[in-house]
């Protein structure tokens, strides 16, 4: 009971955190080091402190994992000896005057929980990808770094790949005129769905391990070996947002930046047979965006394919013989020709005869980390703000609520966040949160 209470009363400050975001946030002078506390510091979460690290004007003073084993928080606390240790994000933000920033590493179904209400304390965020678990929650993001002035970056990082941005400029230049239609794909195997339904009985939790915290909004179950923490928990959707939702806001990036795409009109997905606790084993979303400055006609169709060994059907994409796709990326099919761009690889432009002489003017990469970084402290600005990427991850996660209702159509009103001809896609829009955990959001 002791416990229930101590969330419920966090939960109410969160709601009045507004009043008190100013007082805990500060302008950096010249030679100011950003603050920046950690939640999630193993896999995904190491790399993100350790490349904002390399900046000369950052002081990581906060790590929190729910494992304190030697690859998760025992590994960062000997990178960072002189940050403070946690194994509950709540206790980090029960300390708002200690900390700047916030740098968010958690699976999927944590992000909201935890950059919601660090927004709320005025704190500037770097959420991993998917922003999400929901797109509910990731409008609300959008809506808390704006209404909070927070500087906020979502993981991302191959946005800033000169790969990427060099493919973007091609589009804007008009190397293959306006483009008719797009095909999106990620065709590895999903190695991490190790079982077709849930685990019956319960392992022993490692004494190292927080189990409870682990779990944070998602509803109570047994802990398993290997099945959830630490890599695991991507084929469970209590957790995760499946292989659309890991590699969407990576592969449709560029699509959207190149075309400026707004919000879909409609999305339909056939997919592999799935309970209600396993993630699909292959899908087909089909997207429908208004048309827009660098497309044709009024719509565009944007089809994206994954599972192992799914791929776009060669005859529609006008390829030559024998051409073989990279496992994973976009072709946008132009007017003048189609642009593949492939997963952090240089684009190319088809057929090649046409565009044998024309030379690709490569784009520089830049550090998507330590830009975020720098604007924290009011230099420059990011690229992949939650204003912009909250929308992204709105998009991709339709596909995951299409994926859920295979063969119906979902008609989107992106204004009123309503699905107007579908009850079922409506309420999968938003999802239940464990007693005690629940957000606060934004109004």
């Amino acid at each position: 009971m002791q416990s229930l209470l101590s969330r419920r009363s966090f939960v109410q400050a969160w709601a009045t955190s507004a009043l008190t975001a100013a007082s805990y946030s500060r302008v950096f002078g010249a030679n100011d080091k950003l603050r920046v506390a950690s939640v999630g510091t193993g896999g995904k979460g190491w790399d993100d402190i350790t490349h904002i690290a390399k900046s000369p004007h950052v002081s990581f003073v906060a790590l929190c994992d729910i494992d304190e084993s030697k690859p998760f928080l025992g590994r960062a606390a000997e990178r960072f000896p002189a940050a403070a240790r946690f194994t509950d994000w709540r206790k980090v933000l029960d300390k708002p005057k200690e900390f700047d920033a916030i740098v968010v590493s958690t699976p999927d179904h944590m992000h909201a929980p935890v950059s919601l209400p660090a927004m709320q304390l005025g704190k500037h965020v770097h959420c991993q990808k998917p922003l999400t678990h929901t797109v509910h929650e990731a409008r609300q993001m959008r809506l808390a770094a704006k209404k909070y002035g927070v500087v906020t970056q979502m993981g991302n990082q191959i946005q800033s790949h000169e790969a990427y941005r060099t493919a973007v400029k091609l589009v804007h230049d008009g190397a293959i005129g306006k483009v008719k239609e797009v095909h999106s794909w990620q065709s590895g195997k999903m190695g991490w769905i190790l079982v077709d339904d849930r685990p019956a009985g319960a392992d022993k939790i490692p004494a190292t391990l927080h189990w409870d915290e682990w779990l944070g909004v998602a509803d109570e179950r047994p802990f398993k070996q290997k099945i959830y923490h630490d890599f695991n928990w991507r084929a469970w959707q209590d957790f995760s947002n499946g292989q659309l939702g890991d590699f969407g806001c990576h592969i449709l990036d560029p699509v959207f930046m190149a075309l400026g795409l707004s919000a879909p009109l409609s999305v339909k997905a056939e997919a592999a047979e799935m309970n209600k606790e396993i993630w699909y084993k292959w899908s087909t979303v089909k997207y429908v965006f208004p048309g827009t400055e660098r497309t044709e006609g009024k719509m565009l169709p944007l089809t994206w394919y994954d599972g192992e060994g799914k791929m776009p059907p060669m005859e529609r994409l006008g390829l030559p013989a024998g051409f073989k796709l990279p496992g994973s990326g976009s072709i946008l099919i132009g007017e003048k020709g189609s642009l593949i761009i492939p997963h952090v690889a240089m684009p190319k432009l088809l057929p090649e005869k046409q565009f044998a002489d024309f030379k690709i003017q490569v784009v520089p990469a830049v550090d998507h980390y330590i830009g975020w970084a720098d604007a924290c402290r009011g230099v420059g600005k990011t690229t992949s703000s939650f204003d912009y990427s909250g929308p992204l991850t709105e998009t991709v996660l339709l596909g995951t609520v299409a994926i859920r209702i295979p063969g119906q159509k979902i008609e989107w009103d992106v204004e009123k966040m309503f699905t107007p001809n579908s009850e079922k896609a409506y309420s999968l829009l938003r999802k239940n949160y464990r007693k005690g955990w629940e957000p606060s959001w934004i109004s």
